[in-house]
């Protein structure tokens, strides 16, 4: 079983995550962040999203962490990285610099982009 093929059901716990039925949230947390980053990278390949373009390593990664102050360059008022159906965000404090959140979206839902984008 998959992610990507059996998205889990509203309230279904899933490798440690949660899911709404169209939202599943899960974090990693490495000695480094580097180690966070490897982590979710083997994630998502396990669970069928292994063809997603994701920033090449940690260091590409970090160039997402703060985002364009002009507005009308943002597409997102998150901090993180975003290609659909994927997100993953950078917490805030101090003690989360080497956590990364992982926001995956059911490609399946009705009006799934919109929800991924935030206007639904």
């Amino acid at each position: 079983m998959s992610l990507k093929n059996n998205f889990p059901q509203q309230g279904e716990d899933y490798l440690g995550g949660e899911s709404d039925g169209w939202e599943y949230k899960t974090s990693f947390t490495g000695t480094t962040l580097k180690d966070s980053y490897t982590m979710l990278c083997k994630f998502l390949a396990q669970e069928g999203y292994e063809n997603i373009p994701l920033p090449k390593d940690v260091n590409e990664l970090l160039f997402f962490k703060n985002p364009a102050t002009q507005s009308q360059l943002r597409l997102f008022n998150e901090r993180g990285y975003f290609h659909n159906p994927i997100k993953i965000f950078f917490p805030n404090g101090k003690k989360m610099e080497n956590n990364l959140i992982l926001c995956v979206y059911d490609e399946k839902e009705e009006g799934h982009l919109g929800k991924f984008h935030g206007v639904i």
